[in-house]
């Protein structure tokens, strides 16, 4: 499974884990890509030119393009839709995993994740600063996640683990079911 960077593999690992999954011993690795940019390499290593694994990945919509390019410069098809990318078994995210996770729990609830890791402090402090102060706490969220180094990573799994799992984003339910 190829997906763009260490905070997804943190949430499909996650995610695997609660749904009783021991992707090892299933032969699925997943592997961080290091970004969209990485894709067309990546598919020539693994993909049908190269070791012809079996493939899935999981990207933000705003790489959809760079994804769907290097799906059919790979030779797995063209003129690909989404649903075509899907049908392959790579999800996009909208607008990002950290959005999609989010809006399944609500910012209510992401709030108390992040005052459970004593960083309520924080997060307010960006909400005061002049370009947060009238956005919704939703994207606040994103932005949080976004920042402070390794926020996103610690986070994937701690957001995951908080879901009910009738109620995961369709793109991460999507990949994993794939493989």
């Amino acid at each position: 499974m190829l997906v763009e960077g260490i905070s997804d593999q943190r949430a499909v690992e996650a995610l695997a884990r609660r749904r009783g999954r021991d992707l090892e011993s299933e032969g699925v690795q997943i592997v961080s890509i290091g970004g969209a940019q990485a894709i067309r390499s990546s598919l020539e290593r693994f993909g049908p030119h190269g070791l012809d694994l079996r493939l899935a990945g999981l990207c933000d919509v705003g790489e959809e393009g760079h994804f769907r390019r290097a799906l059919e410069g790979a030779g797995l098809g063209s003129g690909l839709t989404r649903e075509d990318m899907e049908a392959l078994g790579f999800f996009v995210c909208v607008a990002d995993l950290e959005d999609e996770l989010i809006r399944v729990l609500g910012p209510w609830r992401v709030e108390e994740i992040v005052e459970g890791e004593g960083e309520l402090g924080s997060f307010r402090t960006l909400q005061k600063q002049p370009e947060w102060r009238e956005r919704e706490t939703h994207d606040q969220l994103r932005r949080f996640m976004g920042s402070g180094g390794s926020r996103k990573i610690r986070y994937a799994s701690l957001l995951v683990d908080a879901l009910d799992l009738a109620r995961v984003p369709r793109p991460l339910d999507g990949v994993l079911a794939h493989v």
